[in-house]
């Protein structure tokens, strides 16, 4: 590196700084949104028919047991926990070796 640019001397920027703690409180803050939204929409209403002459037994094929809001905040929150699992992953590897 240098005898003057060694990595100690190097102080991270305020932008960095302020990255580094916005980043993951987003991230926690849309994980959180994710699981609202799931948790409010968890109620999915469906019935099942009375069929007393058939000879087959009934299979909920199609049934939706997971509403489409369900699925979305759960999609919502995968997102969150893949950008801290990022982020974390980057910060770990940004660390300079003792």
């Amino acid at each position: 590196m240098g005898e003057h640019n060694t990595p100690e001397d190097r102080m991270p920027s305020k932008r960095a700084k302020w990255r580094a703690a916005v980043v993951p409180l987003l991230a926690v803050a849309v994980v959180l949104v994710g699981c609202l939204i799931a948790w409010l929409n968890r109620n999915a209403s469906f019935s099942f028919a009375y069929a007393p002459n058939s000879n087959r037994p009934f299979t909920g094929i199609g049934a939706d047991l997971i509403t489409e809001g369900t699925q979305a905040g759960m999609a919502i929150a995968v997102v969150g926990l893949l950008v801290l699992a990022f982020w974390a992953g980057f910060r770990m590897g940004r660390r300079p070796g003792r």
